[in-house]
């Protein structure tokens, strides 16, 4: 059948009694949203994600949903650095029972790891990773380094 504007809509993914609803991720972050807060896919979580999926808001988005998990702040405060228009749904018995977007930190300590191997917040000191949330990246407060691409790839 022919996708056009007067298409029938339907539920790409199914209802979860209980968990959360990542939605208005940025399109193709899903997987990466998914990385950082901690699920391989060796885990024991129950999971859907859609991709690319139409959106009014943003034109296309990703969704995750995870069953039977309520996300904590630092998983909230990770996902906002690589989809900062997410909206973050808690689902008690198959009804959104919070619902709030996440906020960009102006500062992360302990979530990214500095790429700069002389840093010193990758020595055997007592001290947490922090940087500055900046338009062109997040940098390092120890040794100015900028991460202005791949910030995923850093997230402890």
């Amino acid at each position: 059948m022919k996708k056009g504007k007067n298409a029938p809509k339907g539920l790409l993914i199914s209802p979860i009694e209980n968990g959360t609803v990542i939605d208005h991720i940025t399109a193709g972050e899903a997987l990466n949203v998914l990385r950082i807060i901690g699920i391989t896919g060796t885990t024991q979580e129950s999971i859907s994600v859609a991709t690319n999926v139409e959106s009014g808001k943003i034109g296309f988005k990703d969704i995750v949903k995870i069953k039977n998990r309520e996300l904590r702040k630092e998983e909230v405060d990770k996902i906002a650095l690589i989809a900062p228009r997410a909206s973050i749904n808690i689902i008690r018995n198959y009804k959104v029972w919070e619902k709030k977007g996440v906020e960009i930190p102006s500062e992360v300590i302990g979530i990214v790891r500095c790429p700069n191997p002389g840093c010193i917040s990758n020595t055997n000191e007592p001290i947490e990773s922090c940087f500055l949330v900046q338009p062109k990246g997040l940098r390092c407060v120890y040794c100015d380094w900028l991460i202005s691409k791949d910030i995923t790839s850093h997230i402890i």
